[in-house]
């Protein structure tokens, strides 16, 4: 009797460790609950709102350009600096001469020798038909004098006449010629001494550019003397406390943003937000690669601040900022954290967390932005909805909040 009882006791122990094992081994098999971040859904003000990023730009600039071939001289100005209207912002002088060969140079100096004869020639000639005109003038004093006397017959004192006109005239063409010849002679010593480069010649005819408004210097397209062409741009100037927005959009989202449209500009590093609207969405589009190497068509928006919400003075001209544009507003309306939505086959869902566990509710998306969706039926306001739900969460499985 007294062996089957310890038989007995033993095979007790036994199975209190048998079933002691096989609660541990169920506790850790057991599914534990997830932690989850979790949101809220509730009502209010929901707003369609398209965000880019956009640049700034100057709404009016002023090119300043080269009226002909000429040597600019270095610019005293730099990018940044403030000008007024009507202050010299660029000099130019006379391009310097090409360079000759020996030939050529021998060639002008023989031209300036030929054009001193001939202006010496010319001056003979005034010499000798002055002599002749005094001569002229005393035979026609002569005749008149004995055509007075009767001792000539008026046709002699004519003829006498009318060669002292012919020889005044004769003196004033070749008065003429020495005016031409010192002309000839003149630009061929111009032609000679610009081959030889004379000094000080490219000060002379300087001319003083200046600046057409009050503003900044925004580009200097030369930053050391050199050589322009006609019409090549020299320096830009603008106003740049009058700034707008360029912000470009997919086209298709280009197509609905009504005329007039709030924008919100957050130039970042702390500046406040500038309230601005759209005031024109250009009819022109181009292809742009996105960052994942798709080419898509985009439009330029164009946004100016509203007024009394002008630009911060630290914003200028290329400065990026992050637009939102509003596409419209409405009040009241079921609002559901946009990470809460999760794709079930053709349809929205969101896991509500209900008595510890995830429960999946099926909604109706009205319209979303980044940050809410719009959504009717499924969920009503006060719902615990967990956000960011990864593959690991299904119907039914235990979650637990996370602090």
């Amino acid at each position: 009797m007294k062996k089957n009882g310890n038989g007995m006791k033993r095979r007790a122990l036994w199975a209190a460790l048998g079933l002691a094992a096989a609660a541990a081994a169920a506790w850790a098999f057991w599914p534990r609950a997830l932690e989850v971040e979790v949101g809220r859904v509730g009502t209010g003000r929901f707003e369609q709102t398209i965000h880019e990023d956009g640049r700034m730009r100057v709404v009016q600039r002023w090119t300043v350009s080269a009226p002909t071939q000429a040597e600019l001289e270095r610019p005293a100005l730099k990018v940044g600096d403030a000008v007024a209207a009507g202050d010299v912002v660029a000099s130019l002088v006379p391009a310097a001469p090409q360079m000759i060969d020996a030939r050529t140079r021998g060639v002008l100096r023989e031209r300036v020798g030929s054009a001193d004869a001939a202006l010496a020639a010319a001056e003979a000639q005034v010499g000798r038909a002055d002599a002749a005109l005094a001569q002229a003038r005393l035979e026609a004093e002569r005749a008149t004098q004995l055509a007075r006397d009767n001792f000539i017959s008026a046709s002699a004192r004519d003829q006498a006449r009318l060669a002292l006109a012919a020889q005044q005239k004769a003196l004033d063409a070749a008065e003429a010629q020495v005016r031409v010849s010192k002309h000839a002679a003149g630009e061929a010593r111009a032609a000679l001494a610009r081959a030889e480069g004379s000094g000080g010649a490219s000060a002379r005819g300087r001319w003083q550019l200046r600046a057409p408004i009050a503003g900044r210097v925004t580009r200097l397209h030369h930053e050391s003397a050199t050589t322009v062409a006609p019409g090549a741009p020299l320096i830009e100037v603008a106003d740049t406390t009058r700034l707008e927005a360029v912000i470009d959009v997919l086209s298709s989202d280009a197509l609905r943003i009504p005329p007039g449209a709030a924008v919100q500009l957050a130039p970042g590093g702390g500046l406040a937000e500038v309230a601005a609207h759209v005031v024109r969405i250009e009819p022109v589009a181009f292809t742009k690669v996105s960052a994942l190497g798709i080419e898509e068509q985009r439009v330029n928006v164009i946004a100016h601040a509203d007024a009394g919400a002008a630009a911060p003075a630290a914003l200028g001209d290329g400065f990026r900022v992050d637009a939102t544009i509003s596409l419209g507003a409405h009040d009241g309306v079921l609002l559901v954290p946009t990470a809460a939505l999760v794709r079930d086959g053709t349809r929205w869902s969101v896991l509500v967390v209900a008595d510890g566990r995830a429960r999946r509710k099926h909604v109706e998306i009205v319209e979303r932005n980044p940050q809410y969706a719009w959504v009717r039926n499924g969920v009503q306001a006060g719902d615990t909805v967990i956000l960011y739900p990864g593959a690991g969460i299904d119907e039914g499985q235990r979650v637990r909040v996370r602090q």
